[in-house]
């Protein structure tokens, strides 16, 4: 005969909490805020001492800190300014927030005044730029240029890394402080790359530094490797700062538009003059590529014969 046993029905209900138990036992984190932090630097801890610069809407000072007396720039937007250029400083805000490496330019923090200004503090470079020091000092040397490349190259490295594109390499934007270190600076067109495949063909940044695919992408294919255009952007700085001048026109020439089109998508990429060395020559070879999926990345620049020969 069969035993029948009656079916055991479990009470998988758990009760629930009273009411003053249901808070999270660890409390939510808040957004990040300067104001949080103890060490946090407040508009009124600092001075400005004079103006570093202007462009884009917005004014650069040269700010001290009154209590320790430490220096930093303070780049402001004016109120006045008009919607993309304020877009512009929240973007750079949001990605100098997220980078933490020794070659981009340190972010420490962020004010909006009730005048509607709103501006970033960030590291003081005391040297200017790269631009600066071309302007001032004349054409750099293979080594020199071999220093800059390993500095930069590695801020890239890094940045693509984390998926940012910095998309307006070129000598203005590459800072020098007074022990010749070189950071990358100038965020406001950059994009963070949130998926593996997303887009980056709008016409933002400076034109005359933009990667034959950018200027042109149905002929290379739609959309293009955003990651590929900072390191052609790169070789053509690193050009500029050898021969002196921008390289694919002629000393003293003013670049457009057309003209630019013209040369960087239908033209030969440039060739080193007589004197610069086998070496330099493949590794600027390497960066200016026509075919951006041949083009060689930051981490692989980063072991060419050129940079190793200037070690």
């Amino acid at each position: 005969m069969a035993v029948v046993r009656d079916r055991r029905h479990l009470n998988l209900r758990l009760p629930l909490p009273e009411p003053s138990e249901r808070r999270p036992r660890f409390p939510l984190p808040l957004p990040p805020s300067s104001a949080a932090r103890p060490d946090a630097i407040a508009p009124g801890d600092i001075e400005k001492l004079h103006v570093l610069g202007h462009g884009n809407g917005g004014t650069v000072y040269k700010v001290r800190h009154k209590r320790t007396s430490a220096l930093y720039a303070l780049k402001v937007v004016h109120a006045d300014s008009d919607a993309a250029t304020r877009r512009q400083v929240r973007r750079e805000m949001d990605i100098l927030r997220r980078t933490d490496s020794p070659h981009v330019v340190q972010y420490h923090g962020f004010f909006e005044k009730p005048s509607g200004d709103v501006a970033i503090l960030m590291e003081y470079m005391e040297l200017g730029t790269v631009e600066t020091l071309l302007k001032n000092n004349g054409t750099f040397s293979e080594a020199q240029l071999a220093a800059v490349a390993r500095q930069v190259l590695s801020g890239l490295s890094y940045l693509h890394a984390h998926k940012i594109i910095h998309r307006d390499i070129k000598p203005s934007n590459l800072l020098v402080n007074e022990k010749m270190e070189v950071k990358i600076g100038d965020f406001g067109v950059s994009k963070v790359m949130c998926r593996t495949l997303d887009a980056c063909n709008s016409y933002v940044g400076t034109c005359a530094y933009m990667s034959p695919e950018r200027f042109d992408p149905d002929s290379y294919g739609g959309n293009y490797n955003g990651y590929a255009g900072d390191i052609w952007s790169l070789g053509l700085t690193l050009f500029e700062l050898y021969v002196g001048h921008f390289p694919f026109l002629p000393m003293g020439q003013r670049p457009d538009w057309a003209t630019l089109m013209c040369a960087i998508c239908f033209g030969e990429p440039p060739t080193l003059p007589e004197g610069a060395s086998e070496e330099f020559g493949s590794f600027i070879g390497c960066c200016l590529i026509k075919e951006s999926t041949e083009r060689w990345t930051a981490s692989q620049l980063l072991t060419h014969p050129f940079l190793r020969s200037h070690s």
